[in-house]
C-alpha cells in the first residue's frame, strides 16, 4: 500500500485518515492498538472518525505503538494542530557532531575495505578512503555527476553493473532491501520514485518487487548471504555487507542515516582485495 503524502502539512481533519493509514500499514486493529498504546478502543475510533483530537502525549503514544518514523510523527502532530517535535536539521548539522564523528571513526576503522554513509534514499554522504579507491578500479567515479547514489551505481550499465558477476540476483536483492530497510518499513513518495527509476533501467523486471521473486533466486546457494561479486581482470571478488544504524534516534537525520560496510566473503577475496587496492594506490586512482 502506498503511503499518502506524509511530508506536507495537513489540516487537523486529516488526522484520522493518517492514523488509519498507519494502522492499516502495520496490520493492526483498533483493539490491537488500544492494548499496545493504553488508549481505549472507543477513543481511537473517535480520533479516526474526526470526533476527537488526542492530546500531544496520547498521539505520540499511538505513534510509538505503530512504529511511525520520526519524520511522519511530525506530520501527525501537524495534522492534530501541534508543533513538530523532531528536528529536521541536516545530517551534518552542529547538533549531529557526535553522531558524524562516530560514523567517521567507523569508516576509518573499516579500512582497507569500502564503507560509506547513506541517507534513506541511498545517496552517499560520506565514505572512507577505500570506497572511492575500490570503485575507481572499475570505473571513473569522477565522471559520474550529481549526488552519488549506490543503487544507481549498481543498476546503471555505465556504472558498476557490467562488473557485477551475479548482477540479476544482486539487483533483485537490492530492490527487496529498499522495501525491507526503508525507514519504518514504509516506502514514501521519494522511495517510490527511486524504485521507478531503477525499474526503468534495461532488463530490470517489475516482478522483482515481489518478495517471491527473491526467494526463487536464493533457494539454491547454501550461503548465509547473497554475495556481491565483482569481476576484475578475470578474477571474481565476493563481498557481503553489514548495515549499522543509530540506536534510539531523537532527530530525523539520526534516524535516517546508515553505514554500509563491505566485507570480503572469503579468504581469497580478502587477499585479492588488498592486492587490488595496492595496484590502485600506485596507479594514482583517487576519489
Amino acid at each position: 500500500m502506498n503511503s499518502p503524502n506524509l511530508n506536507s502539512k495537513l489540516p487537523a481533519t486529516e488526522l484520522g485518515v493518517l492514523l488509519r493509514h498507519w494502522r492499516d500499514t502495520r496490520g493492526r486493529s483498533q483493539i490491537d492498538l488500544s492494548l499496545d498504546a493504553g488508549v481505549s478502543q472507543r477513543h481511537i475510533s473517535f480520533i479516526e472518525s474526526g470526533r476527537s483530537v488526542p492530546s500531544r502525549q496520547m498521539l505520540m503514544d499511538l505513534a510509538q505503538a505503530l512504529d511511525v518514523p520520526l519524520r511522519e510523527r511530525n506530520t501527525l502532530l501537524l495534522a492534530a494542530g501541534y508543533a513538530p517535535l523532531y528536528a529536521e536539521s541536516a545530517w551534518n548539522a552542529q547538533e549531529m557532531q557526535s553522531v558524524t564523528r562516530a560514523m567517521e571513526r567507523i569508516l576509518r576503522q573499516h579500512e582497507p575495505f569500502p564503507a560509506l554513509v547513506m541517507d534513506r534514499y541511498w545517496n552517499v554522504l560520506m565514505t572512507n578512503d577505500a570506497a572511492p579507491r575500490f570503485f575507481n578500479c572499475f570505473i571513473d567515479m569522477a565522471a559520474r555527476t550529481g549526488p552519488r547514489n549506490m543503487l544507481h551505481l549498481v543498476f546503471d550499465p555505465q556504472g558498476m553493473r557490467p562488473f557485477v558477476a551475479n548482477w540479476e540476483a544482486v539487483a533483485q536483492s537490492l530492490i527487496q532491501r529498499v522495501y525491507r530497510e526503508s525507514v519504518g518499513r514504509v516506502t514514501d513518495e521519494k522511495t517510490q520514485e527511486l524504485l521507478s527509476a531503477l525499474l526503468a533501467y534495461p532488463d530490470v523486471r517489475s516482478e522483482w518487487t515481489n518478495p517471491k521473486a527473491l526467494g526463487a533466486v536464493t533457494a539454491t546457494p547454501p550461503l548465509p548471504v547473497i554475495p556481491l561479486s565483482f569481476t576484475k581482470d578475470g578474477q571474481v571478488l565476493n563481498y557481503f555487507s553489514m548495515v549499522t544504524t543509530v540506536g534510539t534516534p531523537q532527530t530525523i537525520a539520526a534516524q535516517e542515516l546508515r553505514i554500509e560496510c563491505l566485507f570480503p566473503a572469503d579468504d581469497q577475496t580478502e587477499t585479492q582485495h588488498e592486492r587490488l587496492l595496492g595496484i590502485a594506490s600506485h596507479g594514482g586512482a583517487h576519489g
